[in-house]
């Protein structure tokens, strides 16, 4: 078993990743930038050590000084959470080289899903169904406008690098394609330093359902379920829940069976998410692979009782899964609602700043993962999401309602959150009725795309 994880990420996920390896035994070494020293990751692990300045590339993003920590703290692992450099193939073959246990999967399968055109191309050779789109890289915008000619309008506009819905825009005529195309390219560019982009038909109001996967050294896939996550706001999730239940059981193992293809089909190793989007007739399609573990993982724990980041450890320690297929079980319905320290009155503006108060929601299938406490500052320069309020229930209308009285238990002064809206999504007919799409959230309450 791995004995010591240098854990090169921050917040929420750094003290989840912490909560495991303690149970488990291994001490972990935190890294923090300067406006960081006081976040409750750097209080909890066995040591601390501040990586940089505020700046992410000299802090987060440092590669060498990250691996320069792990190595003087003679850590043999690596967890890179979520963000940052969880998906960086060059950082996993930097471990790789100093012999440091990358927790996630080989730099070759990063590298080949990462590249959405690229694994467009794996998932079509395996045979998991793909929206209809380019077959490799645009060339140029004349490509483009021949290939919109030949799917159809609307298309989406896409960068091969792209995550977090940056570098992507939809045309839903040749003007538009020929604006939206520089703009999504100048986009992409600015965020990955790679400006290469593809085409898909534009699927009008899809669902988001992905699944869980984990692979091992010994060839085992298997998935861990589904999860639905299309209450969206600008391509960012802000509401999931497992198991789906918009797809028959048929179309879920389908589903199921089409991931566990597209793992196989790399020789996929550890944690992974496949990623479809699924049309009004229920045919789902092939959008992309996350390489890492995923900000709504708690909902798959919460349904399965198996730790995921467990499971990471264990599959990079060279173990074998310790369940077969069959072993999985699904109990329930679980739910996770992102909170965000940001004011959805004044379009989602971050509100960074000093927590006064903070009373976190108890009672059955009740979990808060954070990292915040009274008296904690926000600093104004990460993501705005500084906690997840995650439920358990018998069933999705259990859920819902336990959601719902969670949610107006959770008490945080001092800032400006996204609670009260939340609390809005949760109730509204559309999402009790399980007939909401991925660009709800811009047409229900018109707010900025």
């Amino acid at each position: 078993m791995i004995n010591k994880v240098l854990i090169a990420n921050r917040g929420e996920i750094a003290v989840r990743i912490i909560r495991t390896c303690k149970e488990l035994g291994i001490k972990t070494v935190a890294i923090y930038s300067e406006i960081d020293k006081d976040s409750l990751h750097v209080y909890m692990a066995d040591e601390s050590i501040c990586i940089g300045p505020n700046n992410v590339s000299k802090s987060y993003n440092n590669m060498d000084g990250i691996i320069y920590i792990a190595l003087k703290t003679k850590c043999d692992a690596i967890h890179p959470g979520f963000g940052f450099l969880s998906e960086n193939a060059e950082f996993a073959k930097k471990c790789e080289e100093n012999n440091i246990i990358f927790i996630g999967p080989r730099y070759e399968h990063i590298e080949k899903m990462g590249d959405k055109s690229k694994a467009r191309q794996t998932m079509i050779n395996a045979n998991v169904p793909v929206v209809p789109g380019s077959k490799g890289t645009i060339k140029d915008i004349n490509d483009a406008i021949k290939i919109a000619n030949t799917i159809g309008y609307p298309v989406l506009i896409k960068a091969c690098a792209g995550g977090g819905g940056k570098g992507m825009r939809v045309a839903y005529s040749q003007d538009d394609l020929i604006v939206n195309f520089n703009l999504a390219r100048g986009e992409a560019l600015s965020s990955f330093g790679n400006d290469e982009m593809y085409l898909e038909k534009y699927i009008e109001n899809p669902r988001h359902i992905e699944v869980q996967i984990f692979g091992d050294s010994f060839g085992n896939v298997i998935h861990l379920g589904g999860r639905d996550c299309t209450m969206q706001r600008r391509n960012q999730k802000l509401i999931e829940e497992s198991l789906t239940s918009y797809l028959d059981d048929e179309t879920q193992n389908n589903l199921y069976t089409a991931a566990i293809n597209a793992a196989k089909s790399v020789g996929y190793l550890g944690a992974g998410t496949v990623e479809f989007i699924v049309d009004d007739n229920k045919n789902f399609y092939f959008i992309e692979m996350n390489t890492r573990i995923q900000v709504e993982h708690p909902v798959t724990e919460m349904i399965t009782g198996i730790d995921l980041i467990k499971l990471q450890l264990l599959i990079a320690s060279g173990n074998a899964i310790p369940y077969k297929q069959e072993d999985v079980m699904f109990n329930g319905h679980a739910i996770e609602c992102r909170i965000n320290a940001e004011d959805p009155d004044n379009n989602f503006r971050p509100c960074p700043g000093k927590i006064n108060y903070i009373h976190i929601p108890g009672g059955i299938g009740v979990r808060w993962d954070s990292y915040i406490y009274s008296g904690y500052t926000i600093p104004p320069v990460y993501d705005s999401m500084i906690g997840k309020l995650i439920i358990w229930g018998k069933n999705r209308v259990e859920a819902i309602n336990r959601m719902k009285r969670a949610l107006d238990e959770l008490t945080i002064e001092g800032i400006i959150t996204n609670k009260d809206f939340q609390k809005k999504l949760i109730s509204c007919a559309e999402f009790n009725n399980d007939t909401h799409y991925t660009k709800f959230i811009e047409n229900k309450y018109k707010v900025s795309n």
